[in-house]
């Protein structure tokens, strides 16, 4: 009977374990969306016209023109 209570008391701490590790796991990923998604925003107001829409590529003139 202990061996039973062992087993699983053994397979509770490795599931606690995994558990932690993926918490930590979850936890860094939803900091790398937030600053990928303040860069997007950040792009995207860079890409803005004074009026707050983005110029067709079309539009724009070349760099070198």
């Amino acid at each position: 009977m202990t061996d039973r209570i062992d087993a699983a008391e053994e397979q509770i701490a490795h599931l606690t374990r995994i558990l932690d590790d993926l918490s930590d796991v979850v936890a860094a990923q939803a900091d790398e969306i937030d600053r990928l998604t303040r860069r997007v925003e950040m792009l995207i107001q860079r890409d803005t016209g004074q009026d707050g829409t983005a110029a067709p590529a079309a539009d724009q003139r070349p760099p070198h023109w």
